[in-house]
């Protein structure tokens, strides 16, 4: 019998880089002339993945999330698995934006990978949920391939990264 090759599929920031992106758009706020003398900060909590971003109106708001944005992109940080909630009024009027990080393949995420793979018409390719993974299995390499780039072209909504790769 020929041997399986196989591949995992799954999603997730360099929380490392996430940091140092913060960072760095810290060093940038303290810096620029249109934030001098407001509320306007930017907090990482690692253990939740997730950005807080306090200003002192929409329109700061904005500017600071375009910043930090800026700054996740420069850094390689999928900007797909940033979950955005809403400005939300708080203390001192000021506004607040709570950023979530996707860290895993949510289970309806995954389900709905796996149907495409299905309805991609793939011969003998078959995929199985793995927890927060999803294991892509054939006996062609080739037909991995045709997989991989098949799922480049679909979105999601979160960034996909193909690793674990078994020949």
């Amino acid at each position: 019998m020929a041997s399986q090759n196989s591949f995992d599929i799954s999603t997730g920031a360099d929380l490392q880089e996430v940091d140092n992106a913060v960072n760095q758009a810290q060093k940038e706020l303290a810096q620029r002339y249109d934030f001098k003398g407001s509320k306007a900060s930017i907090a990482y909590d690692k253990a939740k993945a997730s950005i807080t971003l306090v200003a002192d109106d929409d329109f700061k708001m904005k500017a600071l999330f375009d910043l930090l944005q800026g700054r996740l992109i420069k850094r390689g940080v999928p900007v797909k698995n940033l979950v955005i909630g809403d400005n939300v009024d708080a203390a001192g009027s000021t506004v607040r934006k709570e950023i979530g990080l996707t860290q895993a393949i949510a289970g309806d995420k995954a389900k709905e990978i796996t149907k495409a793979i299905k309805e991609g018409g793939f011969k003998k390719v078959t995929s199985a949920i793995q927890g927060e993974e999803i294991r892509v299995s054939a006996p062609s390499r080739d037909e991995l391939q045709n997989v991989m780039a098949f799922l480049r072209t679909k979105d999601f909504g979160i960034e996909l990264k193909f690793g674990n790769y078994r020949g």
